[in-house]
């Protein structure tokens, strides 16, 4: 999806023009991947707009670093009160939030600690991210032949930039055989999720997931689906998954920040269910987006109003 630029970008401290939030060929993240970063989602609500999770995803981000250690140079509530001006002082009602955190300009070479450590934060209008009547329709989806890292070797806990060329692989492949996305299983054989999506499978009103050991980045719309649907009377259930489950299921979608819940319709040409979107997908989409719209009570506190 092409960016729209907007008016301001926080960077590094401050807001300045979209087109001045420039860096060196030289940086170390353009290099080595040394950064990490989120994606958020703002959304237009009747009480204006609000960011879905901000403290969580502010965490995360923080977690992701911490990992990689580097110390940025702004506390957790810099960065909360800074992804909210950009969406305020860019005019923008609902919006997708992309904080990143990256190694500078200083030093060539894999060490990176004497290179210093730099954060923005853009806010753009985004749709949907598989496509304008995903969400509605679903999307044709297949198992990649690439599997997600093993463990031990790059942390999938962090989201960090290098993981995704993970992801590039697995949703390159997928388009070049004419599906929206794929589908990457764990160096045991299991699934682990799509290039940028957790994944949820159901069978006889039973929702699955897999667990955070099968390679996956724990996503917080994740954690925010497997919450609704508990509240919703769903049993839902974490564990290690075979392959052949996703050609049983009466349903199966994807969740995440970009993807938010989008169901799958067919996975390697074969039909889930009724080849729509089901039943539970419908009522865990409703309660979702119902956050958004006020048909769903914030009980839980996940919205930052700007």
């Amino acid at each position: 999806m092409p960016i729209k630029p907007t008016k301001y970008i926080w960077f590094n401290g401050e807001l300045v023009p979209w087109e001045r939030a420039t860096v060196h060929v030289m940086t170390h993240a353009l290099h080595y991947g040394s950064s990490v970063f989120e994606g958020i989602r703002c959304y237009s609500t009747p009480k204006g707009p609000a960011i879905f999770r901000l403290g969580l995803h502010t965490r995360r981000l923080f977690d992701s670093a911490k990992i990689y250690r580097m110390e940025l140079p702004f506390s957790a509530e810099q960065i909360n009160q800074a992804c909210k001006a950009v969406v305020r002082e860019n005019g923008l009602q609902s919006a997708y939030l992309r904080p990143l955190v990256w190694r500078g300009y200083g030093e060539l070479g894999v060490f990176p600690l004497k290179n210093p450590v730099e954060v923005m934060i853009a806010a753009v209008e985004w749709g949907t991210y598989l496509g304008a009547d995903a969400l509605e329709n679903g999307v044709d989806v297949a198992v990649s032949s690439w599997s997600r890292v093993a463990p031990n070797t790059l942390p999938a806990m962090a989201k960090a930039g290098g993981n995704y060329l993970s992801s590039q692989l697995i949703v390159m492949e997928a388009v070049r055989h004419g599906h929206a996305e794929g589908i990457a299983l764990d160096v045991n054989g299991n699934l682990s999720e799509g290039s940028g999506e957790n994944l949820f499978v159901i069978r006889d009103g039973v929702i699955y997931t897999p667990p955070v050991t099968a390679a996956l980045l724990p996503g917080i719309t994740r954690a925010s689906v497997i919450t609704l649907a508990r509240t919703l009377g769903y049993e839902v259930r974490e564990q290690n998954l075979p392959r052949e489950v996703l050609y049983l299921a009466d349903e199966v979608f994807f969740t995440g920040t970009a993807a938010e819940v989008s169901p799958i319709r067919s996975i390697d040409g074969i039909t889930i269910g009724a080849g729509k979107r089901g039943p539970i997908t419908t009522a865990i989409q409703n309660a979702f987006f119902g956050l958004f719209n006020g048909a769903t009570e914030d009980r839980w506190g996940w919205l930052d109003y700007v």
